[in-house]
């Protein structure tokens, strides 16, 4: 069951009326229950993994709290720590690492062995996973109190708008909502309907239109050419973006509805001057996490500088490890990580650059320029990520360094025209405008007061035929669904 399919129009109407409807210890098992029955809609034998993480964590947690002996409370959060990881390593990068074993040996002339198992990949394992870690590891620094009723922690790691792809949810800001009943109002109604609402436009309307010209490109990189390498990779950016974002407001709306506020997940990320601001904007919930229980553990910046550059670079690569087992995202992390490392040596020698120069790095084309840099960096980042394999990914690069082709057969082979293309970047400004109205301070709230409601609700009522006119072809799933 995904967010834009028919099954999720009859469930979540459903599940708003029991949860409105029922006294509050009813209504918090009714949400539950019905987090349950969405999970168990996408394969209902993979539950038991959740369930094995969710029961380890909890009472090892428990454990924690209630014990003085430190040794006990390392051997408990150890025992978490294996557990959740153990089996997200299983499940995620067994065949990765057993795939990459054969191959090695392989190349010694040792042979071909397929060491390879038949595994099914658990939907949003890296995110409840990461969930339950963030909640064992906060008790046992002591920064949260180990949660006594199970049923809640329970709907902590599996309520159901976040629970397959984020926000990667922290128990000091979830847990305390999800305690509490919170009442239907007006204020709650508009602001999630509206963040839906402009959900399921980058989603739909915008991400999954671009899907096929970026999948011409890079499920077909024998056929493109250097300028169709290029224009995918922008379009990727754009694709990832509103799918990934589109999923993100789509939950933050759900749970808006019920008076439950999920914590913000991107915020402009192509407005970026920096790599680093990049990742201050793009997948907050994952990048903080990775900061928090890594980068910080490591030592942080409160280092030598080689040791600060290598905890930049493991952050990056866990990063890569996290998003998919395969090279092209290890690669991909390890690019960024590069990105980041060089930013952090050549940062002073350009500041002072700048000020020889008397250039006013806050001016306008300044800015512009920066955001341009990194926006290229970014794309080029993107080719790696979307790349099917390495030997798709090197077919890519060779085509982009060294056969650019035309311009205009380019964007006629991919069926982009100048109308496409004019549609498509206004529909990328059209939604950082959005991103600026529905905030989350306000998630559109300040959008619908500052119209008459008849006409906010006319708006959205035709936004929405528009979205069910354009999906008539079926759902697609969202691009970190697989992650």
């Amino acid at each position: 069951m995904t967010f834009n399919s028919w099954e999720f129009l009859v469930f979540y109407p459903i599940t708003l009326l029991l949860y409105f409807l029922l006294p509050k210890k009813w209504s918090r098992i009714s949400l539950l229950f019905m987090s349950a029955i969405f999970y168990l809609a996408w394969n209902y034998k993979l539950i038991v993994l959740i369930m094995f993480t969710t029961a380890v964590s909890y009472f090892c947690a428990r454990i924690i709290e209630k014990t003085e002996k430190k040794a006990v409370k390392k051997l408990c959060i150890v025992v978490t720590l294996i557990a959740c990881l153990g089996v997200l390593f299983f499940f995620k990068y067994y065949n990765f690492i057993a795939e990459t074993l054969g191959w090695a040996i392989a190349a010694a002339g040792g042979g071909t062995y397929d060491f390879t198992l038949n595994l099914v990949l658990p939907v949003g394992i890296s995110f409840y996973t990461f969930q339950t870690l963030s909640y064992a590891i906060d008790v046992y620094r002591g920064t949260e109190k180990a949660e006594r009723d199970f049923a809640l922690y329970c709907l902590f790691v599996t309520f159901f708008p976040q629970l397959v792809a984020g926000p990667i949810e922290r128990p000091g800001n979830l847990i305390p909502q999800l305690r509490e009943k919170n009442k239907l109002t007006a204020d709650n109604a508009r602001a999630g309907l509206w963040k839906m609402g402009v959900g399921f436009f980058k989603k739909i309307v915008v991400a999954d239109l671009i899907a096929e010209y970026v999948n011409a490109v890079f499920n077909s990189p024998e056929t493109a050419t250097g300028f169709g390498v290029a224009i995918g990779s922008m379009l990727f950016a754009a694709q990832i973006y509103c799918d990934f974002s589109g999923y993100t407001d789509i939950a933050i709306g759900c749970s808006r509805v019920m008076g439950i506020r999920l914590m913000k997940n991107f915020d402009r990320p192509y407005t970026s001057q920096t790599i680093k601001e990049f990742w201050n904007r793009w997948h907050i919930s994952l990048s903080t996490w990775l900061r928090d229980y890594l980068y910080f553990p490591l030592g942080g910046s409160r280092c030598s500088k080689p040791r600060h550059m290598f905890n930049i670079f493991v952050v990056f690569l866990a990063s890569g490890l996290w998003h998919g087992a395969n090279w092209t995202f290890v690669l991909w992390g390890i690019l960024h990580g590069i990105y980041r490392i060089v930013g952090e040596l050549t940062y002073p020698t350009r500041e002072k650059l700048w000020a020889k120069l008397g250039v006013n790095t806050k001016s306008a084309p300044i800015v512009i320029l920066r955001r341009i840099n990194t926006f290229i960096l970014v794309c080029f980042s993107w080719i790696l990520f979307r790349a099917n394999s390495l030997s798709d990914l090197r077919v890519l690069l060779t085509k982009l360094f060294t056969s650019w082709g035309s311009l205009p057969e380019t964007l006629s082979a991919m069926g982009l025209g100048a109308a496409a293309i004019i549609v498509t970047i206004l529909s990328i400004i059209v939604l950082d405008e959005f991103d600026i109205l529905t905030g989350y301070e306000s998630d559109g709230l300040a959008v619908c007061k500052r119209g008459k409601t008849s006409v906010v609700w006319c708006v959205w009522a035709v936004a929405v035929a528009w979205i069910m006119l354009l999906s008539v072809g079926g759902a697609s799933s969202f691009i970190y669904f697989q992650f």
